[in-house]
């Protein structure tokens, strides 16, 4: 049976948090020892434009990032770890894809669309502030995606519509062509988990109520004791299934521990012990990553090697592919 290519992204915007480390970059390593996959993440920079003009920052997130998945022991000699802008190749293929791309499918893009409702709503010009990068990002998605010829791409429900798009986009291109492309499918882990953050809310970069995942152990304690709890006295027995506390811990413990705190919050656990647990568990499984991480910060030329070597072996691939792909477009030596 061949390998499939899986290929995961990840936006160089903000430090990677517990929600972030639950809901991708676990299940994403965990994926890569598979070895019926051939596993692609790359950081995804461009991307970060559309969102982000802040240089430092941009930067920053990208050397965080990097070393994130490095230290919880991405085998970058199992898989391919790379950076976009590295690869030339993928915006070139952002303009081939252009230029077989509806203009009415980029206008039922879900963000284009909520920009477009946003303004409306406060009676602005529909396409205020609406840059080119938001409206056609769903092509840079597609290069990225199609790029590799991935067979799966994982993605939260948001970003369905994005990989169906690409396949849109790919059939448009084959059959005009000839078959060049693989399509791609959208994969919807349904069992990975969606932390709420610090007030409650979807842990979220945009809402401000992350927990970064290599805070240290100072830091990481009052970030957690700031997790909002109602008002219930200890000996009062409290509700699992609504704690933002219990649903962090679920995501970190074995089914045995998640079964016991769900009997000691039934048993009315008082919020300052189930918070100290909950630090005692989360910083248990995150310290000797958090030492790796502090190394690889420190040595960025370490971090900066295995970024090229990433690249490397993406252009290998890369490079041929375009050529092949100019050569269908008409984009070749005279002769």
């Amino acid at each position: 049976m061949s390998k499939q290519r899986v290929l995961t992204g990840i936006t160089t915007t903000g430090t990677p948090h517990l929600g972030n480390y639950v809901g991708a970059i676990r299940p994403a390593i965990e994926a890569s020892k598979d070895s019926d996959n051939e596993s692609f993440y790359f950081l995804a920079d461009f991307h970060a434009l559309i969102k982000c003009q802040d240089p430092a920052l941009v930067h920053q997130s990208t050397r965080e990032i990097a070393a994130t998945w490095l230290a919880l022991g991405l085998d970058t000699d199992k898989s391919v770890f790379y950076r976009q802008s590295d690869i030339p190749e993928i915006p070139e293929l952002t303009w081939l894809l252009t230029c077989m791309t509806a203009k009415g499918l980029m206008n039922r893009a879900h963000a284009y669309k909520a920009a477009v409702d946003a303004n409306r709503e406060a009676g602005e010009d529909p396409d205020y502030g609406v840059t080119m990068g938001l409206y056609s990002y769903p092509v840079l998605m597609a290069a990225d995606i199609l790029m590799f010829n991935a067979n799966r791409v994982p993605v939260g429900k948001d970003q369905i519509q994005h990989v169906e798009m690409a396949r849109d986009v790919a059939q448009r291109f084959n059959h005009h062509y000839g078959e060049h492309f693989e399509l791609p499918e959208a994969v919807v882990d349904d069992n990975v988990a969606v932390l709420q953050g610090l007030d409650g809310r979807k842990m979220s970069k945009s809402y401000g109520n992350t927990i970064p995942l290599f805070l240290p152990e100072k830091k990481l304690k009052k970030h957690i004791n700031k997790i909002k709890t109602n008002l219930l006295e200890p000996g009062e027995p409290k509700d699992p299934d609504t704690s933002t506390v219990f649903q962090v811990w679920q995501a970190f413990a074995t089914p045995e521990q998640t079964a016991e705190m769900r009997q000691a919050f039934l048993d009315g656990i008082a919020w300052g012990e189930a918070k100290k647990q909950l630090f005692e568990l989360v910083n248990g499984q995150v310290a000797e990553a958090r030492e790796r991480y502090e190394t690889l910060l420190a040595s960025p030329a370490t971090i900066e090697e295995e970024l090229q070597k990433g690249a490397e072996k993406a252009r290998a691939i890369s490079r041929p592919f375009l050529e092949k792909l100019r050569e269908a477009v008409g984009i070749y030596k005279i002769s």
